[in-house]
């Protein structure tokens, strides 16, 4: 089966993701998907990534993988050659689902479970819409609502109803981020007690409303540096967190290890990272609890399952990513649906309920706190015909 053609596809609505179609001369056409940074990745795919893919075999994906990740220059972190590797990585796994006619998590080994368990990143509908990150306070404005799940909005200035009304639908356990505020307006250099004791509110507030009942993840971004990570941690612990996710900038991971020696709530690293070498020295230097990837930023299916079998040996769990795309979400579902280590999913019921549906043929079922894959070969899904039909569309294309 020989690539024929492969696509960048681009909406204006949606200005950080990137999709990638891979046709093939059997009329197949495999998806992938990747965030951030969409005309860097699109110049990436159409310079360097496909001259290298046309006309080669599209069912190859350990030598496609190995020659786009770990070439000659770029790989080191997740910038756009990473991303646009990763992409194009789940686009040939979804190939070879269509070509077998199995589901990806069968061609992966094989299920493990039969739904995945997950947890509500409690961003709201436009969270991620814009190049920046939108971040609520206490005395910001609220956003007209586009539906009932401004999660973000709700953490802040309403976290007890925020998490009643995630029980009622089965979830256990939800990510916040009250810190981040306090981190932006120092560079994340030093937070006042003032400021730590209003950042620990939501934590508060939900243990008083639903007790134990909820599992609580506290995600910092990266944003602070040591001894107030630390600081943080110490208060934090009283509330006993599920996980303290990305601490420290991931630049230079002894410092990971460092923290995590010095603190008492489970460290869960990271997100922004790429390939397995700075995951093993997380590892080797046990410097993490909890292995967290991203499909779309770490080098794809294939890099993400090494990942996995690294962390395995190492006793350690995986969570994967998800606060980008419903292609990301559902690859990584097939992997967690494969792999034994994984503990949790992330997802966004805000994303979940909204925008993504717009997006793709169909969504993962998320149902009493655990999700499964879309039915069908592949991952199950598809750029819907109507987002296509979108008068802000780009479809760039490299042909045979």
């Amino acid at each position: 089966m020989k690539i024929t053609q492969v696509d960048t596809v681009h909406v204006a609505a949606y200005p950080n993701i990137t999709w990638v179609q891979i046709h093939t001369d059997s009329g197949l056409v495999g998806l992938g998907e990747t965030f951030r940074g969409a005309q860097a990745v699109q110049a990436q795919i159409h310079e360097l990534t496909a001259p290298y893919l046309l006309g080669k075999d599209a069912l190859a994906i350990e030598a496609h993988h190995h020659h786009l990740l770990h070439g000659y220059i770029g790989f080191a972190g997740s910038g756009v050659e990473t991303r646009a590797a990763s992409a194009v990585d789940i686009a040939l796994w979804d190939l070879l689902g269509q070509a077998t006619g199995q589901p990806l998590y069968q061609l992966l080994g094989g299920a493990v479970r039969d739904r995945v368990p997950v947890y509500n990143t409690c961003a709201g509908y436009t969270y991620n819409s814009a190049t920046q990150r939108r971040v609520v306070t206490e005395g910001s404005a609220d956003v007209a609502p586009e539906g009932p799940y401004e999660d973000q909005q709700a953490f802040v200035k309403r976290p007890a109803q925020l998490a009643e009304s995630l029980l009622s639908e089965g979830y256990k356990a939800m990510k916040i981020w009250p810190f981040d505020p306090f981190a932006a307006a120092s560079r994340g250099q030093a937070i006042s007690a003032k400021d730590l004791a209003t950042a620990l509110k939501p934590f508060r507030e939900i243990r008083r409303a639903v007790g134990e009942e909820m599992d609580i993840m506290v995600e910092f971004h990266s944003m602070w540096n040591l001894p107030m990570a630390v600081r943080i941690a110490q208060a934090l612990e009283e509330f006993k967190p599920y996980w303290a996710e990305d601490p420290v900038q991931m630049t230079n991971l002894d410092t990971i290890a460092e923290y995590r020696s010095r603190v008492r709530i489970p460290v869960c690293a990271s997100e922004t990272l790429a390939t397995r070498q700075p995951f093993l020295h997380l590892l080797t230097r046990n410097a993490v609890d909890y292995v967290m990837l991203d499909l779309s930023w770490v080098g794809g299916i294939s890099e993400a399952k090494k990942i996995a079998a690294i962390a395995q040996a190492f006793h350690k769990p995986v969570a994967p990513h998800d606060c980008t795309g419903p292609v990301v979400l559902a690859a990584s579902l097939h992997m967690a649906m494969s792999t034994p280590n994984v503990v949790l999913q992330e997802v966004v019921r805000a994303y979940l309920s909204g925008w993504y549906r717009d997006l793709v043929t169909q969504l993962p079922e998320v149902k009493n706190g655990f999700a499964t894959v879309p039915p069908g070969a592949g991952l199950g899904l598809a750029l819907s015909p109507a987002l296509l039909a979108r008068g802000d569309v780009s479809v760039r294309s490299s042909r045979l």
